[in-house]
């Protein structure tokens, strides 16, 4: 290896500038044979491989910035590389090795993405190029042909000489040239603007410009034009389109220039047109495809929220409807038959939903995955959307065949209907996604109509989710004790450990509007470990300041998702031996629902911390529907009677039926040598009246709300004296 290339690789790991030079030298050897200059071919290559570093810095650059291609593009004009044919193969050599020389090494950036960026510098490239060879020719060719015309009216009374040039460059130039008079009248045209109008030049010479007006015309063409014939304007450049001889469009960067007569009088008008039809073409389907969905045809996100956009900004009284779209178990589909036929499916969904959009003002789009929506305008939305809606349901209803297989598609939608101008596209989204999961959550296969205020209970749910794993570190948590009572003297037993959320803008928040969403996100397992370990410790610390010594229990929930946690049993015998509470004063509860249909997978961590001497009670015992002889079964000891089965004993007479119904419960509890706890006691009578069917403690707001720890060690002690 010689020096220069050692010292390369090791300033270079990933071989960046070898690639790079390889690169350099495929591009120069396929434009070196069609570039007119005086440079070797290695010479080329040295001058491209600035450009190709600045090719492969746009194609990583964040954010993306294509232009830098147009840069490049104008520079290979500037390096005298202006034949078309070096511009399709410097746009080949890009499309087959940009992405493989260059699109390694960038972990945030797909292949997908990479191609995507390769064919935007592509366009951007080839835009560059035709703009400098634009701007190039344009200035030569203006030049010359202005003073050519100028030598062609004095060439009557000058050299012949003059007008052969005149004649040569008139005829030689590689974009069209047409003369008229200040009536508009075409008097002189070169072969090249002939071959742009279809070959006839009895067609183009002896019409009058303003035959060639367009309805994509805009309208300060012609005012420019009549600004020019008049004199008071020099030239004017716009973009304009033609029709030619066989109703086709032609496509142009026109420039028309006002010759004046040796008097500066306004003589005749010079147009220079340059073709652009080919370069329209490419940025109409360049446009298409980054507006459309590639699997089915149908708009993408990006066209559907500049039509949105475009809805909500009308004024006038003008409204709007919209379907958000979620395929009902399309995942089950994609699992089980593979993705190829799930895309199958999605493109017959679009077939359908596309059928039912086709009155004007309504539109369908894809945003992705199962996910697409419906757009109508107009000032009655409020019915065609309930329509529009209505109609998905019905196409979606049919069963649709894949691979010999036939599937029936349901969906749930969700509806935005309103007035324009008062919400973003943005803010409409964001309802229709929240109410297609109301529609999804109500057993979906129907529609849903947006309501404000459950929108903003979802945003303050998603919100309240977000902020949780944050909550927990800043130690926004804390936990409230609610006695637990014997029935038989009144003492305090023990405390239920209950955990409270002080959030910083909606205050204190029981767990009922956490909890779930703790559940859900998976945060449950460590908030669940923060108030076993706070709760274990402040009831050690009673233990040590209880002035008779007896012990004070405490008990703790456990989620279904702490029971299915496998570090369950380790994380308890940690929390217990780090306090040095003894396992006999901790109780564990357990829901009855999540133990419904318990195996023994379920039940083994629950039986190795009974035998520890950890209580396990069965909380709502009642609610589950359970087989009441699973409990011989289940390594509980304390069964939690739910409220539900007390309330009539608040009433007087209390409810006989609720009477009995307690009674053989406490019976069969203690039949099974089970304690009975009682929740939800509010009154005196309904105390007593629990004492006499033998429950053992309770606990509710006739004895104490829950509250901050003091308060129970204060309740104990009175109970001590």
């Amino acid at each position: 290896m010689a020096p220069s290339q050692a010292a390369g690789s090791a300033a270079d790991p990933d071989g960046l500038e070898d690639r790079l030079r390889r690169f350099a030298t495929i591009w120069s050897r396929a434009i070196f044979p069609v570039t007119a200059t005086s440079l070797t071919r290695p010479e080329v290559e040295e001058h491209l491989l600035p450009l190709a570093r600045e090719l492969c810095l746009s194609l990583h650059a964040r954010p993306f910035d294509p232009q830098v291609a147009q840069r490049v593009g104008a520079a290979l004009v500037e390096a005298h590389c202006t034949d078309p044919e070096a511009l399709s193969r410097t746009l080949g050599v890009i499309d087959a090795y940009l992405v493989l020389y260059c699109g390694s090494g960038d972990p945030e950036q797909s292949a997908e993405e990479s191609r995507a960026r390769c064919a935007k510098l592509q366009h951007a490239l080839a835009a560059g190029f035709a703009q400098g060879l634009r701007e190039r020719t344009l200035a030569e060719q203006e030049a010359i042909a202005r003073s050519s015309l100028l030598a062609r009216s004095d060439a009557m009374q000058a050299l012949h000489a003059t007008e052969a040039r005149f004649s040569a460059v008139f005829e030689g130039a590689a974009i069209g040239i047409g003369i008229a008079d200040l009536d508009g009248n075409v008097l002189e045209v070169n072969d090249t603007l002939t071959r742009m109008f279809g070959g006839l030049e009895h067609h183009v010479r002896g019409r009058k410009v303003t035959d060639w007006a367009h309805p994509e015309d805009r309208p300060h063409v012609w005012e420019l034009y009549g600004e020019l014939v008049r004199g008071e304007r020099e030239h004017f450049r716009v973009e304009k389109p033609f029709y030619r001889n066989d109703g086709t469009v032609l496509w142009t960067n026109l420039t028309v220039s006002l010759l004046r007569d040796a008097e500066g009088q306004p003589e005749y008008q010079l147009a220079l047109m340059e073709d652009t039809t080919e370069r329209r073409l490419l940025n109409l389907r360049l446009r298409y495809e980054a507006t459309h969905d590639a699997l089915t045809g149908l708009p993408n996100r990006t066209l559907f929220f500049e039509r949105l956009e475009k809805a909500l900004s009308a004024g006038d009284g003008a409204r709007f409807g919209l379907c958000y779209l979620d395929l009902d178990g399309f995942k089950a589909i994609n699992d089980s038959l593979g993705h190829a036929a799930g895309d199958r499916l999605l493109v017959e969904v679009a077939d359908r939903l596309q059928s039912c959009a086709t009155a004007p003002g309504e539109m369908v789009a894809r945003l992705g995955g199962d996910e697409f929506v419906a757009l109508t305008t107009g000032p009655d939305t409020q019915r065609e959307v309930d329509e529009l809606a209505t109609r998905i349901l019905a196409v979606l209803a049919s069963p649709i065949c894949v691979d010999g297989r036939e599937f029936t598609v349901r969906g749930s939608i969700g509806i935005v209907e309103g007035p324009a101008g008062e919400r973003t596209a943005a803010e409409v989204l964001r309802s229709a996604d929240i109410t297609m999961y109301r529609a999804k959550s109500a057993g979906g296969n129907r529609f849903e109509i947006a309501d404000p205020e459950a929108d903003a209970r979802a945003i303050t749910r998603h919100g309240l989710t977000t902020a949780l794993p944050a909550a927990l570190e800043r130690g926004e948590f804390f936990i409230e004790y609610q006695p637990l009572v014997h029935l038989g003297d009144g003492s305090v037993h023990g405390a239920e450990a209950l955990v409270r959320w002080c959030h910083p803008q909606h205050g204190v928040l029981g767990p009922d509007q956490f909890i779930p969403l703790a559940e859900h996100t998976g945060l449950i397992v460590p908030l669940g470990r923060w108030v076993l370990q706070e709760a274990v410790r402040q009831a050690r610390y009673w233990q040590e300041r209880h002035s008779d010594g007896g012990p004070l229990r405490i008990n703790v929930n456990l989620s279904p998702t702490q029971l299915h946690h496998p570090g369950l049993v380790a994380d308890t015998v940690a929390v217990l031996e780090r306090s040095g509470l003894e396992p006999g004063a901790l109780c564990l509860e357990v829901t009855e629902s999540a133990l419904i249909g318990a195996d023994e997978d379920l039940l083994k961590p629950l039986r190795q911390l009974a035998e520890m001497g950890v209580d396990i009670a069965l909380d709502d015992f009642g609610t589950g529907y359970s087989n009441l002889a699973n409990l011989r079964r289940l390594p509980v000891s304390v069964l939690k009677l739910d409220r539900s089965f007390t309330q009539g004993m608040q009433r007087h007479p209390a409810d006989p039926v609720d009477l009995k119904i307690v009674e053989g419960i406490v019976s069969l509890a203690h039949s099974l040598q089970l304690a009975v706890t009682v929740e939800g006691v509010e009154t005196g009578a309904q105390a007593e009246q629990l004492r006499e069917l033998g429950c053992d403690t309770a606990q509710g707001w006739y004895y104490a709300r829950p509250g901050p720890p003091d308060k129970l060690h204060a309740l104990s002690l009175a109970d001590a004296v």
